[in-house]
């Protein structure tokens, strides 16, 4: 039997919503299980077969976690590198973003080029150059070279959406900045970045997820528990002869917590800027 266009927008819109339905349900089951997990005890966390919700809820695993390792400490010195990591960034990939896209310069499209091949370097191939480096400055194992390793992996990023971002602010905007004054510099910061807001966000977000997320530059970049990050702390709580799943789930599930209100609070910003910046370019 032929459709009508009508209900065949009607079909092809519950079979969208119901992919997306099931692309929901691959994405937030392994954090309902991760949840769900933090609040069984140690035995029912290794029963056999599994259940899927605990049978008595408990803080077993919160409390061990907390007594296992100084967990705060690690929560603290991610900020400390993810933080600083997301301003440089932002700043200094904002002012190279500003010249490729307002000034017109030699080799200023094989710079951008540049600048988008070096995303395809795997992060493990840079990791050996960096200690080497780090370790002759004096610079392992400290907070201000851990931020160094994670701007180097973010700034290409953040350069190159931020410049595709202010190619879809008006050249005109600059012009009338400058018939009324201002440099080339002010032009940037009173007319540039205030419109460039969502942009800034949705860029500074990512550089700051990139670093408090990984465990590669954390692992390889220092080695005592002064600057221990907290994806690098819940990594070393596994033990050789025993993993306390509780507390291993209950500190990954607050690790999770910047991530969550980022996303919350700052959605708006997120998706207007991640899209302005990906189309242009």
């Amino acid at each position: 039997m032929l459709l009508s266009p009508k209900a065949k927008k009607v079909w092809f819109t519950r079979s969208v919503y119901f992919m997306l339905f099931l692309v929901g349900i691959f994405i937030l089951f392994p954090v309902a299980w991760m949840a769900s997990t933090a609040l069984k005890t140690e035995q029912e966390a290794l029963a056999i077969p599994p259940t899927l919700l605990p049978k008595v809820a408990t803080v077993f695993g919160f409390e061990y976690m907390w007594q296992m390792k100084p967990f705060l400490k690690y929560f603290m010195n991610s900020l400390l590198t993810a933080g600083p990591t997301a301003l440089i960034s932002t700043l200094f990939g904002g002012l190279a973003a500003y010249s490729v896209s307002r000034f017109r310069f030699a080799y200023r499209k094989p710079f951008m080029t540049i600048v988008l091949c070096t995303q395809m370097i795997p992060g493990v191939l840079l990791v050996g150059p960096y200690f080497k480096v780090l370790n002759q400055f004096g610079l392992f194992d400290t907070h201000f070279g851990l931020t160094l390793g994670y701007t180097a992996v973010a700034l290409p990023f953040c350069t190159w959406m931020l410049k595709g971002y202010f190619d879809s602010v008006p050249r005109e905007l600059d012009e009338a900045a400058l018939v009324d004054g201002c440099t080339k510099i002010g032009a940037l910061f009173v007319v540039i970045l205030p419109l460039s807001v969502p942009g800034m966000v949705a860029t500074g977000i990512f550089a700051f997820l990139l670093a408090w997320g990984d465990l590669l530059w954390a692992l390889c970049l220092t080695s005592s528990e002064t600057v221990t990050t907290v994806t690098l702390g819940i990594a070393n709580s596994v033990g050789e002869y025993r993993v306390v799943w509780p507390a291993l789930m209950a500190a990954a599930l607050i690790a999770c917590v910047p991530s969550v209100v980022f996303y919350s609070f700052l959605q708006k910003y997120i998706v207007g800027g991640m899209t302005k910046g990906g189309v242009k370019g």
